[in-house]
């Protein structure tokens, strides 16, 4: 598959790059420091060890926010990566409210969709109540992997201040992960939102993320054609097609909600 890992020059440009970034929000904003949430994943664990680097230990506060589909692994990793990094944090079970926004709502038949985009946006109302109390800004950790192909929960997961690691590719995350000192394991972790039982990111998208990075980098970033792409990439033209459709019918979820046009009278 393409390769688009850095060299050793790039990747520490690139790491004091959006260390630079995560100050500059933080004193733009006039906050304390930064909030972020915790899955396990090396997302979520490559923006903490950037906060960190940024900000200092002191000035950043984990959270850490299973549900009832939440694995013991990928928990036991949030935590293990708040404290490798010596952070504050804290564990808050969110299954409760879930269940009582959906014991809530008339007729709510519990929809797997639903109830898991209920999970990723009650998070995020966690990450900003912690947030406002303690004036920080949230850390966001999407990737552009996620950003392009719309892999992410509207006003859920994206409902951050900023995304210091949205331009990099999935391949380039894992190699800063490392970087960073991140433990392998965590580094090459599967991908997985546990927004529902057994989910993984490349089951629901249809193809996993060395592809979708290749097809962003090849035909949606660089305008080859689908059947140069697959050429190049070895794939099926259905791979590079299944990501295009995926960037399409996400698009308003890269906007803000749009108004009509302005009616003059």
């Amino acid at each position: 598959m393409l390769n688009l890992r850095f060299s050793e020059e790039e990747l520490a440009a690139q790491r004091d790059h959006i260390v630079s970034f995560i100050q500059d929000t933080v004193a733009a904003a006039g906050a304390d420091g930064a909030v972020l949430g915790l899955s396990g994943g090396v997302d979520s664990t490559t923006t903490a060890y950037l906060a960190v680097e940024a900000l200092g230990k002191e000035n950043v506060r984990g959270l850490v926010l299973p549900a009832a589909v939440s694995s013991d692994a990928n928990m036991s990793d949030a935590e293990r990566v708040a404290e490798t990094l010596d952070i504050e944090y804290d564990t808050i079970e969110i299954g409760p409210i879930v269940d009582e926004l959906v014991d809530a709502i008339p007729d709510a038949d519990g929809s797997t969709v639903a109830v898991g985009n209920a999970r990723a946006r009650l998070r995020g109302v966690v990450n900003y109540y912690v947030a406002n109390e303690e004036n920080r800004i949230v850390l966001g950790t999407g990737n552009k992997a996620e950003a392009l192909t719309g892999y992410f929960t509207k006003y859920g997961d994206q409902a951050v201040d900023c995304n210091p690691i949205g331009n990099l590719y999935k391949q380039q995350v894992r190699q800063l992960a490392a970087y960073m000192g991140a433990a392998d394991d965590l580094a090459e972790k599967e991908a997985t939102a546990e927004l529902w039982e057994d989910q993984t990111d490349a089951q629901e998208m249809g193809v996993d993320y060395d592809t979708v990075d290749a097809v962003i980098a090849l035909h949606i970033e660089g305008g080859a054609s689908t059947s140069a792409t697959a050429r190049e990439l070895g794939i099926p033209e259905e791979d590079v097609e299944t990501v295009r459709g995926l960037y399409e019918v996400s698009e308003h979820k890269r906007h803000m909600p749009p108004a009509p046009s302005e009616l003059r009278l």
